[in-house]
């Protein structure tokens, strides 16, 4: 009997160790981008940036591959800088954002690549279609108490993907079907913001 207690009180001693090292973060939308970047005629590449991005992380330091994300991106805060571009790119013969306003990647698995950098494998939805993609992270960077004492961590994520596969298609001249996403992040923790 005394054997059966020792090992209750040590598993849930060793759930309150594990919880309190896991510590969940709010992306702050005010220094948080995604990026994109497509080649144009072979010779050129096209950049642009989604402006509107939320979502939250989970991360132990003592155990990166614990970490968690869950990003979302509001799809007609797409700027390329040309108007015209943009208008076109919110249609449905591109990302249609009338109807799928919400580009997203949840985690499923992370995988630690030595100190600063891991990849993350999540699901990718775009356009309404979800395939797994995988984030090459470099981070997390922090934490760190920012001027007002809040607690930060930031960092970066690139994959690459075809936007064809996704069912964005379109018909542009010259428009490469791979296109590179960074996701550019700062993270404060939500019971410190204000």
């Amino acid at each position: 009997m005394k054997k059966f207690w020792f090992i209750l009180v040590a598993t849930v001693l060793l759930n309150i160790s594990a919880a309190a090292q896991m510590e969940t973060f709010k992306i702050d939308p005010v220094h948080s981008a995604a990026h994109f970047a497509v080649g144009h005629l072979g010779i050129a590449t096209v950049r642009g940036v989604f402006t509107k991005v939320s979502g939250k992380a989970q991360y132990d330091p003592s155990d990166p591959s614990k970490t968690a994300i869950d990003v979302s991106i509001d799809a007609a805060s797409i700027d390329t800088r040309f108007d015209l571009r943009d208008k076109d790119l919110r249609s449905p013969d591109f990302l249609d954002v009338e109807k799928y306003p919400t580009i997203t990647f949840k985690s499923k698995h992370v995988e630690a690549q030595g100190k600063g950098k891991m990849n993350i494998t999540g699901d990718l939805t775009i356009h309404g279609v979800t395939k797994e993609a995988v984030l090459q992270v470099n981070g997390p960077n922090g934490p760190i108490k920012d001027p007002h004492g809040r607690m930060r961590l930031g960092a970066s994520g690139t994959t690459q993907i075809s936007r064809k596969a996704f069912g964005v298609n379109g018909s542009p001249d010259g428009v490469a079907d791979d296109v590179l996403i960074t996701i550019d992040v700062e993270l404060v923790k939500p019971d410190a913001a204000k």
